[in-house]
């Protein structure tokens, strides 16, 4: 797990805290910023998984390479 899929899950996790408070007091503003918040924390969360999956992609070819 890198920086980035932990900040994105933390950062969706507050969105949600945030959008769901904004519905217990009928703020739509906060709603609405919860949302984007966890539209920020997935993107930046998959983001992580990318760097994730080519880290790994490059320690396969790296391994394949010194098996020959």
């Amino acid at each position: 797990m890198n920086k980035n899929q932990v900040k994105g899950t933390v950062k969706d996790i507050a969105g949600k805290v945030q959008e769901e408070a904004g519905k217990l007091v009928g703020n739509k503003e906060q709603q609405a910023k919860g949302l984007q918040k966890q539209v920020e924390g997935k993107a930046e969360k998959h983001l992580g998984d990318v760097k994730e999956f080519v880290k790994d992609a490059k320690e396969a070819v790296k391994d394949a390479v010194h098996k020959r």
